[in-house]
């Protein structure tokens, strides 16, 4: 987003430039007035200021973003123990539309990923990956599982103030104890026009250990 802003910051201010040397120019060229002139740049001016005050308006203050489209997700998580060696989890993820204006849905994808049982040397290794790595904000847990969804245009919008359940199951060892369940769902709208990712994010630490 912030790249975007400022290629905004610039095409306004090259364009206003740009006007105000036409501007110049033709006064120069047909002998205008220059007081003319002079009010043609400080109307320039002044729509330069409105145009930055409307970016550091959306930017800072939030202002135009009532119409920005948003999900809140939350998840519903249970297990059972299958067989002798393994245990079934199901993750429902509910999707509500928090926002003004309608969530079109093209790709997602949850993600599973074990925190117990480790070994000492390996949370030491996680631990110290977040210090070593700067663009690493998260510790890495070993990933068990990661399914990746995907729809037609069309076929997934959640309309204002609904709510729209998507459900997966997965199947890990019996000797596993805590995981970690993440949820992601791309923001179909701000993909079009960047060239980076947007979307929604839930994560659930979830203890099957105690139950058995």
């Amino acid at each position: 987003m912030r790249k975007d802003i400022w290629k905004l910051i610039f095409w306004v201010l090259g364009l206003s430039v740009l006007f105000m040397s036409v501007v110049w120019a033709t006064a120069q060229l047909t002998n205008i007035n220059v007081i003319d002139s002079a009010s043609a740049i400080h109307a320039i001016g002044i729509l330069v200021a409105i145009c930055l005050g409307g970016v550091f308006a959306y930017q800072r203050l939030q202002i135009f973003r009532t119409f920005e489209p948003h999900l809140t997700i939350s998840h519903n998580i249970r297990h059972r123990f299958i067989g002798d060696s393994y245990t079934h989890i199901d993750v429902a993820a509910t999707l509500h539309n928090s926002s003004k204006v309608q969530v079109e849905l093209r790709e997602g994808f949850f993600l599973l990923q074990k925190i117990a049982p480790e070994t000492d040397q390996e949370i030491e290794r996680l631990y110290a990956d977040v210090f070593t790595h700067k663009e690493q904000e998260d510790i890495q847990w070993t990933t068990l599982e990661r399914k990746y969804r995907s729809w037609s245009e069309g076929e997934l919008v959640v309309e204002p103030g609904e709510s729209h359940p998507e459900t997966h199951e997965f199947i890990v060892s019996r000797d596993v104890e805590s995981v970690m369940i993440y949820t992601y769902f791309y923001d179909q709208r701000f993909a079009q026009d960047s060239d980076y990712e947007r979307g929604w994010l839930a994560s659930t630490v979830y203890d099957i250990a105690g139950t058995k």
